[in-house]
């Protein structure tokens, strides 16, 4: 299907999540198996990311997954969506980034967040507060500092064997993120597709603002989002289903559960605070048959002028997520890879 879209990168960010009935190692696995899948139907890069004590998501080291994802597959780029820097010591994020690029050379991203542990036991336990967030910008500097050498935090230390490699970084956009980003010259991740004003707006802010860096000589755009293709409308909009419960369900009770099936869901008796927590979480993604999702994900990608396309699906039937993949790697022509 040639469109609007060639040309657009298409990359896949996969959160772990588990399924009722499934325990986390199982789920830890199947990232790794749709990894192989995504390379072998042309996405360009696979993302994995961070969460701490979360009973639906399985992937609490991005780093250690990213290198499960890297050894099993062979050309599409890997990476980190992302190390939630306030949550660890930059020293420590660029050596585990370091040796990465050193095992796989030349197919490791960095992509970073400015988020902090979900719960204050989290927080607790990780040894961090809040407010370590608003350290990002100064956190992100030393960081990248520790790749040029010339960070200045910490005098005659060096990250080994981080130093001298050029590992591409990415800032996750939340809040002043988008800031963060241009005036330290990094490329951009961020949501959704939906084309809302405040992303338009925080997209054209970004391109303002950049100033060029090492790093990136101008601005780079990846939206990130929710895709669901399948053979109709109705069959594409009920892989929402189990996130969007699982996403109501955390509103309400204050805990993120595993991917429930959703006939199971369908058939519950919500409270109307639910029901409506539900019902907007089904509301705004692409969604469709691969006709449909091409038009949606072209006006996506006029709009904001991305260059990419971070996909971020979950649902419960895992084998039609990988038909969805299927689907929309060839609404959006995507080249396969010999396997």
């Amino acid at each position: 299907m040639s469109t609007f879209l060639d040309g657009i990168r298409f990359s896949v960010l996969d959160r772990s999540r588990t399924r009722d009935g499934e325990d986390a190692p199982q789920a830890l696995r199947a990232t790794v198996a749709l990894a192989r899948e995504v390379e072998a139907l042309g996405y360009h890069r696979f993302w994995v990311s961070e969460h701490h004590g979360v009973p639906g998501v399985a992937g609490s080291a991005p780093t250690v997954l990213a290198a499960a994802v890297a050894a099993a597959t062979s050309t599409i780029r890997v990476g980190t969506g992302g190390v939630m820097l306030p949550n660890h010591r930059p020293l420590v994020v660029a050596e585990q980034v370091g040796v990465l690029e050193s095992l796989f050379p030349g197919r490791i991203d960095m992509g970073i967040g400015r988020s902090v542990g979900f719960t204050d036991g989290v927080r607790r336990a990780l040894g961090r507060e809040k407010d370590e967030a608003d350290r990002f910008g100064e956190q992100l500097a030393e960081l990248l500092g520790w790749f040029t050498g010339e960070q200045t935090a910490h005098p005659r230390v060096h990250a080994r064997p981080a130093e001298g490699l050029r590992v591409p970084p990415f800032v996750l956009a939340t809040g002043e993120g988008a800031g963060i980003a241009a005036a330290a010259g990094l490329p951009l991740v961020i949501g959704d597709l939906r084309g809302q004003d405040r992303l338009l707006k925080s997209v054209d802010a970004y391109r303002a603002a950049f100033r060029p860096s090492p790093w990136a000589e101008e601005p780079y755009v990846v939206v990130a989002g929710t895709v669901a293709v399948a053979g109709t409308e109705a069959e594409a909009r009920r892989l929402l289903v189990p996130e969007a419960w699982s996403l109501a369900y955390s509103r309400t009770r204050g805990e993120f559960p595993p991917l429930a099936a959703p006939d199971r869901i369908e058939g519950l008796r919500m409270t109307e605070k639910q029901r409506g927590f539900y019902e907007a979480g089904l509301d705004g993604h692409v969604h469709g048959t691969e006709e449909q999702v091409a038009g949606a994900l072209e006006r996506a990608v006029k709009e904001t002028g991305a260059q990419e396309v971070l996909v971020t699906t979950s649902t419960y039937d895992r084998a039609a997520l990988s038909e969805s993949y299927r689907r929309l790697a060839r609404a959006a022509g995507l080249t396969p890879r010999p396997v």
